[in-house]
């Protein structure tokens, strides 16, 4: 099986902090399937550390000193897209939250730590294209790969 996996989730320090947000039973995953790692924030040309961005009331990317990075996100996200279709994984496991990579939820644009129901760009372009997207907490809580 190939899988496209978020950058950070096997330990790729390309966090908005400057971390990442390693996964052992993701990376785990390494041992029998192929990976394909991406971080789309950084193929759109985000730096890293960078300031945090989440997605606001309107669909646009900001980041917390009220900058557009709107169109970085969604570079990133195209970019993703591409290798996605070069690669044909059978399989995305994407950061859950991320304004780029949450497949379910992601920060609401008040930097106050509230979540709402939405993919991030880079998890909505995939799903629309017809990959396959879930969490990594899908595969620790033993979800069918």
């Amino acid at each position: 099986m190939k899988i496209l996996v978020s950058s950070c989730l096997m330990g790729e320090n390309c966090k908005y902090n400057g971390g990442n947000n390693f996964t052992g039973a993701v990376a785990a995953l390494a041992k029998e399937h192929e990976i394909i790692t991406v971080c789309p924030e950084v193929l759109g040309g985000l730096s890293t550390p960078r300031v945090p961005a989440e997605i606001g009331s309107d669909g646009i990317v900001y980041s917390r000193d009220g900058k557009n990075v709107d169109a970085e996100f969604r570079l990133g996200a195209k970019k993703a897209l591409e290798i996605a279709m070069r690669e044909r994984p059978d399989l995305c496991i994407l950061k859950s939250r991320s304004p780029s990579c949450g497949v379910h939820q992601h920060y609401n644009g008040t930097f106050s730590g509230v979540l709402t129901d939405g993919p991030g760009v880079t998890a909505q372009l995939l799903t629309e294209h017809g990959f396959r997207c879930i969490e990594p907490e899908e595969i620790e809580a033993g979800v069918q790969l």
